[in-house]
């Protein structure tokens, strides 16, 4: 009993390790030639509802601060900037919206939109980083690798 006990605690955690071990940094994420990326960051599936949260959150994505999105009429102050993302999930496959929301620069090289989920190799405008690394030195990404692909199971379900 003591053994099946044991077993029951260390299986979450072995689990949890595993899906941790699967993360991809951001500096050995592989684009292809078209800037879509095929596996998951963290490993797990996103989840369409946090991603939703991410997208309307002014201190995470806050994608409907540069793009409209009808299914989110109930958030206020949708931008003109970037394109209307309705039917993303229908123009885009998944590994593509990845690897747009990961760098948009990789697949849209005059992108306006932030790299979400790059480190390296630009300068952040804002208080927040103003400062705080040298040229070259790394920051943390803006999203976490499970925050992209939250997002991107939201904008899967944007079906035409």
């Amino acid at each position: 009993m003591k053994r099946a006990a044991l077993l029951g605690l260390a299986l979450p955690l072995v689990l949890s390790t595993a899906v941790y071990a699967s993360e991809v940094a951001p500096l050995d994420v592989s684009y292809d030639d078209a800037g879509a990326v095929a596996v998951s960051l963290s490993g797990v599936t996103g989840d369409a509802v946090a991603g939703k949260e991410v997208m309307t959150s002014r201190g995470l994505g806050n994608c409907v601060a540069c793009h409209a999105v009808t299914a989110l009429a109930d958030v206020p102050f949708h931008g003109e900037i970037g394109p209307p993302l309705d039917g993303a999930g229908s123009r885009w496959s998944e590994a593509e919206l990845r690897g747009i929301v990961a760098n948009s620069k990789m697949t849209f090289e005059d992108s306006m939109m932030p790299s979400f989920y790059k480190t390296k190799g630009y300068i952040r405008p804002g208080d927040a980083f103003t400062g705080k690394a040298a040229e070259g030195d790394e920051l943390p990404p803006l999203l976490t690798a499970q925050q992209i692909e939250d997002v991107v199971a939201y904008l899967m379900t944007l079906k035409e």
